[in-house]
């Protein structure tokens, strides 16, 4: 069982090469685990984290419904963003400038084998650093991610998230609006969820945040949460 997990952060990476690159890093893990069962060995897999921050892009995952992106491919050219259909979970979502973005590959047997305690624990480390914003962020049921001001009017979502798991090996994760454009939000309707807004640490505390801050107190909860030593 590792529980080390690799810290990787590439930047402002386009989002096709970066799910690329997930996937190689995917492969590698189920790789090594159909090596063991096959050999009957025990090689440790590695586990990663990747931060990443994207430019402009709508991803629709492959239960998503595409006509909650509102935008035709030649406004899609106009605002300088992508659009990919992709192997997660979950609708349609945004990514971009200004936005906290963590895709986990973890071998989930080094772990806990429970998908439904992963999504828990990435939505507790997410609402845990906003505490330390003072700012109370909560589940809402049947939608995944983090929200403020649940079962209200007001109801907005500040922190979406979408997972792939095989062999109890992860990919995807979340996406947490910082100090992102919520313009962009837009000209789609946010996980196909209709009449529910979208917000940012930014428009919450009306302040620029350090997007490096937050990407530090998202891990120390992660490690905490998973009891993992990240490097």
């Amino acid at each position: 069982m590792n529980k080390k997990v690799q810290l990787q952060d590439l930047g402002n990476k386009d989002y096709k090469d970066t799910w690329d690159y997930q996937e190689e890093l995917f492969k590698e893990i189920v790789d090594i685990k159909v090596q063991n069962r096959r050999e009957e060995t025990s090689f440790a897999t590695p586990n990663y984290f990747l931060y990443v921050e994207h430019p402009h892009v709508y991803t629709l995952g492959k239960s998503g419904d595409v006509s909650n992106l509102l935008l035709s491919e030649k406004q899609l050219e106009t605002k300088g963003a992508t659009f990919y259909k992709i192997n997660r979970g979950g609708d349609i979502t945004y990514h971009g400038p200004g936005q906290i973005v963590g895709y986990p590959i973890l071998d989930l047997e080094n772990f806990f084998t429970d998908i439904h305690k992963y999504l828990r624990f990435l939505e507790e480390a997410i609402i845990l650093t906003l505490a330390e914003y003072g700012l109370h962020g909560t589940r809402s049921e049947g939608e995944t991610g983090v929200w403020f001001d649940v079962g209200t009017p007001f109801a907005r979502k500040i922190c979406a998230m979408g997972v792939r798991a095989s062999r109890w090996v992860t990919m995807h994760g979340f996406a947490l609006n910082v100090n992102a454009d919520l313009g962009y939000f837009d000209n789609i309707i946010p996980c196909g969820i209709k009449g529910k807004a979208v917000t940012s640490m930014h428009a919450e505390l009306n302040r620029h945040i350090e997007e490096q801050e937050v990407k530090e107190k998202i891990l120390k909860h992660f490690q905490n949460l998973f009891e993992a030593n990240v490097l």
